[in-house]
């Protein structure tokens, strides 16, 4: 399935080069990912809704 903002094979992609620049596997890379996003999630105030930019 893909689309402008989402497209499988990209973020696969995307994941394994993220993997090699860390020198971890696979999974690992999804974990560490998901726990910086998570963090900048946290550092943006943890709201779902953010306000527009202008």
């Amino acid at each position: 399935m893909c689309g402008p903002k989402f497209c499988s094979m990209r973020i696969t992609q995307d994941i394994r080069a993220y993997a090699e620049a860390h020198g971890v596997s696979g999974e690992e890379a999804i974990v560490l990912g998901m726990k910086e996003k998570s963090a900048e999630f946290v550092a943006a105030g943890g709201d779902v809704y953010q306000p527009a930019p202008d």
